[in-house]
């Protein structure tokens, strides 16, 4: 009986301290997203950039023939 007991104990324990844990989650403030914006814009020009440099490259290889 003991150690159902301790183990119901500990269970409840845990459940608890991840729902204190879970609650003190950061939520992301203005700097963080504007960051995470940043991020994607510059994501999204070097895509553009290796979409551009390959145009290039093809137009090279059809002027070469």
């Amino acid at each position: 009986m003991d150690s159902i007991r301790n183990g119901v104990v500990t269970c409840l324990a845990v459940g608890i301290l991840m729902t204190g844990l879970a609650g003190c989650e950061k939520k992301e403030g203005p700097v963080e997203r504007a960051g995470k914006e940043i991020d994607k814009s510059l994501e999204s020009a070097g895509k553009q950039l290796e979409k551009a440099g390959q145009k290039i490259q093809d137009a090279a290889q059809d002027a070469k023939r």
